[in-house]
């Protein structure tokens, strides 16, 4: 549920990133860094969905907080460089905000998982090689 919801979250924001650089004029390569960031989120994590591992889905959506972090930089650059109005910032970096709290949730819960399947393994392991070794000598 919460994978959807982020998911549609990141899509939504997505679009306006791209709206908001289509109508800054000039300073294209500021405007191309904040759509690759801004739109780079969304697709890490419908990406993660599709990881091969754990290992990879956790990957996935750490690239996506970082272009979190990437994204509300250059929003904080363009009200700084008075390309853009404070308001519009503030909503666009407060959506960033709220993908970027999901994220870094959605990562928390993935490596305690992780964590725990791993201690589940290991114990599986030393119970099976104990048995293992009892009918051995028995």
């Amino acid at each position: 549920m919460a994978e959807s919801k982020l998911r549609n979250l990141s899509v939504e924001f997505s679009v306006k990133i791209i709206k908001l650089c289509d109508n800054i004029k000039g300073h294209y390569s500021l405007t191309n860094q904040l759509e690759r960031s801004g739109t780079s989120i969304g697709a890490n994590i419908h990406e993660a969905n599709y990881a091969h591992s754990k290992n990879d889905f956790i990957s996935k959506l750490q690239i996506a907080l970082k272009e979190c972090y990437e994204t509300e930089y250059w929003l904080e650059l363009f009200v700084k460089s008075e390309l853009l109005d404070r308001d519009t910032a503030k909503e666009i970096y407060s959506e960033c905000g709220t993908i970027r709290k999901i994220l870094i949730s959605s990562i928390n819960t993935a490596k305690t998982k992780c964590r725990k399947i791993k201690q589940l393994t290991f114990t599986v392991t030393k119970v099976a090689v104990f048995f293992f070794c009892v009918l051995l000598f028995f």
